[in-house]
């Protein structure tokens, strides 16, 4: 009894996710995101305090970036972060962003098992969607220089851990993207292609197609040879001088800015701590940061103090 008791108490916060008012699940959102005939984006956040502010911007959803969780964390993007210890950074950020936010779920932390296991939790959560990528369990960065040889999925295992996750979602409208990995381990765009095809049939929601190199040319190659047949998402974290109308004109379904608030705050808190560690004072920064108020109404303070007023009892 005292079990069904808490489960009805909480289950609308769970409707609510953040903002009072929202009537269409996130999952929802994130679907018609991905199958907009616009272009649309996804900006990088990595805590309950850098998704408020991608929701402030005015961004319509979340990427949850594996490199930058788990460097907040102060470990390696290198599954050294449990994926439960993600689940509660995520938890936070629904709840302070009232966004759908696509996790970077790196392999799906294991095998199917895993993967579908992450799915139903994930959507426990109030999380959109996940991004499974076919390299092995555990995996590295794909943008890190000098690391070892990446070694891919055989396509058939990639194929079937995408039909249990979609077998496994409650949610109809979850989604599940597929991250080909064929051009950072070294493959070329027959690969590329040929495991983008298998993971469509397999029921993904979309294709992620990622490169490293600095010029857009292996994703240009991809999209010519794709037809627009699926949903393609990409991350120009390296080619970043690509005019975005190209990314229109490609019909790219959706691009995902994805780590630029981490590496933003890195250079900020860098240049703070060493000015005061410099000066022995405040005085060289605090005209250059935001007041504590700002601090206070990301937090959603002025609702507080509201709910004070109603339900704190009159002295």
């Amino acid at each position: 009894m005292l079990g069904k008791a808490f489960l009805s108490l909480r289950a609308p916060l769970r409707f609510s996710r953040g903002f009072a008012g929202a009537t269409k699940r996130s999952t929802t959102k994130l679907r018609e995101m991905i199958r907009s005939p616009q272009l649309e984006f996804l900006m990088e956040a990595h805590n309950g305090l850098s998704a408020r502010v991608v929701a402030e911007t005015g961004f319509k959803g979340i990427w949850g970036s594996g490199l930058s969780i788990s460097a907040a964390m102060g470990v390696r993007d290198a599954n050294e972060a449990s994926w439960t210890q993600v689940l509660d950074v995520l938890e936070l950020m629904v709840d302070s962003s009232g966004l759908p936010i696509l996790l970077d779920g790196d392999t799906g932390y294991g095998n199917y098992n895993n993967a579908r296991r992450l799915v139903r939790k994930l959507e426990e959560r109030g999380v959109a969607g996940v991004c499974i990528e076919d390299k092995v369990f555990p995996k590295q960065n794909s943008l890190l220089e000098g690391g070892r040889k990446e070694n891919l999925a055989p396509i058939e295992e990639f194929c079937l851990k995408i039909k249990a996750c979609k077998d496994f979602q409650r949610d109809p409208d979850f989604q599940v993207v597929a991250r080909v990995e064929a051009f950072i381990a070294g493959w070329g765009l027959d690969e590329a292609l040929k495991r983008a095809e298998a993971y469509r049939e397999a029921g993904a929601d979309a294709i992620l197609i990622h490169s490293k190199k600095t010029d857009c040319g292996q994703i240009e190659s991809f999209v010519k040879e794709w037809k627009n047949r699926h949903p393609l998402v990409i991350v120009p974290t390296k080619y970043y001088t690509t005019p975005t109308q190209k990314f229109r004109d490609w019909k790219i379904s959706t691009v995902i800015w994805a780590n630029h608030n981490l590496r933003a705050s890195i250079a900020a808190m860098k240049d703070v701590s060493k000015k005061i560690f410099e000066a022995e004072s405040l005085t060289p920064v605090e005209k250059t940061i935001v007041p504590v108020t700002e601090v206070f109404h990301l937090q959603r303070n002025e609702e507080l103090v509201a709910a004070d007023k109603k339900y704190l009892p009159k002295t």
